[in-house]
């Protein structure tokens, strides 16, 4: 069954993962996206989808401004940063509830909590307990994506992060470096750090993120370390951050 999607927030990286994400789902047409509340109401009422992603936190109003002022409600699944919203979400019967970032296995669920609420002859309604519970889980273990959007030739694509060799920090932007190409990111080191797996990621300088798998070799220098990459670009860890590379060592 095809279901026409509209696709709404304020921030172009996380609404085009969205679509990459959704490119795996053929049933599910995106037929208009929106960056604010005011035009995603314009596009509900042009395109009348059968299903909304939906940001909480936006310019003006807000996802749930918007959704009060719908006469009717499609089927919603929140796209947010912020879980303070979850119970309010829930009690509009929200198919879902995706807390920013999440990996596509976390997105693939909630497009199974989709099939279930619109399969023939069922009238269920999400179990608020149930997606509660995943709320909590969701918080509990980080949900790293598995591919990051990044800006190229005026659009945004979507990178693995296993291709990242290191970050490093431009002021308030940061640099994403893989082995045949760079990308300046609109996120800082800091807000990109946050949205890595600190089991993959290591910070070893306060503008450096280096990838452990990029790691070819390894140098004692005085008090802290100098790190080759596989591009043979030769990083170095810091004094402050010497105890993070000498806890990889064997």
């Amino acid at each position: 069954m095809l279901r026409k999607v509209v696709v709404i927030d304020d921030e172009a990286p996380a609404r085009q993962l969205l679509r990459e994400y959704l490119a795996e789902y053929p049933d599910l047409i995106v037929v208009g996206e929106a960056a604010n509340g005011v035009d995603a109401l314009r596009i509900i009422s042009e395109h009348r989808p059968e299903l909304i992603f939906l940001d909480i936190q936006m310019p003006g109003l807000t996802g749930l401004d918007v959704l009060a002022r719908l006469d009717e409600l499609p089927l919603v699944i929140f796209s947010t940063a912020y879980d303070q919203y979850a119970l309010e979400a829930f009690e509009l019967h929200a198919v879902d509830y995706l807390l920013k970032p999440y990996a596509s296995a976390r997105f693939a669920t909630a497009i199974d909590r989709l099939n279930l609420r619109t399969a023939p002859a069922t009238t269920a309604q999400p179990n608020v307990a149930r997606l509660a519970q995943q709320l909590r889980d969701d918080r509990s273990v980080a949900p790293y994506p598995d591919r990051i959007m990044v800006p190229r030739a005026g659009k945004y694509i979507a990178l693995p992060v296993e291709e990242i060799l290191c970050i490093r920090a431009e002021g308030d932007y940061s640099t994403i470096v893989t082995a045949d190409s760079s990308f300046l990111s609109q996120y800082s080191l800091k807000e990109t750090e946050a949205r890595l797996d600190p089991g993959r990621f290591l910070r070893i300088h306060r503008s450096t993120i280096i990838h452990r798998a990029a790691i070819r070799e390894i140098y004692r220098e005085g008090h802290g370390y100098d790190v080759v990459l596989v591009n043979g670009e030769l990083v170095r860890a810091s004094r402050g951050y010497a105890e993070v590379v000498k806890n990889i060592l064997f």
